[in-house]
């Protein structure tokens, strides 16, 4: 039986040498796919609570104009400090020209806005 060409040394190293990147190749592939799964699945869930977050934000402003409204009704003061800890700053409308009388100023719509927190 006739053998083919017997590989020279340089040749076979070569080709091991080419073997060998191949596997690390194949290796670090495989890491890398392990990884972008994990970053996808984390991002996958950020995306859903940020999704989530916004459904409730409607709500969210609803509870704090109702506190809002309520400490100034009330005149509050732990409620608006409470509030100002959240980065939430409340203040009475100034009453208007036409206002029948003081009370209705006091029972007022109030003004907040949100400047940081959650």
């Amino acid at each position: 039986l006739p053998r083919g060409p017997m590989l020279k040394k340089r040749e076979y190293w070569i080709l091991t040498a080419l073997a060998a990147i191949g596997l690390v190749l194949a290796l670090t592939n495989m890491a890398i796919f392990g990884q972008n799964r994990q970053a996808q699945t984390e991002i996958n869930a950020r995306a859903q609570y940020i999704q989530q977050s916004a459904q409730l934000e409607p709500l969210y402003r609803e509870m704090v104009k109702a506190l809002a409204d309520l400490s100034v009704r009330n005149n509050d003061l732990q409620l608006r400090e409470l509030l100002a800890k959240q980065g939430i700053t409340v203040s009475a409308n100034p009453p208007t020209a036409n206002a029948p009388s003081p009370n209705a100023s006091a029972t007022g719509a109030s003004n907040e806005s949100k400047k940081g927190g959650k």
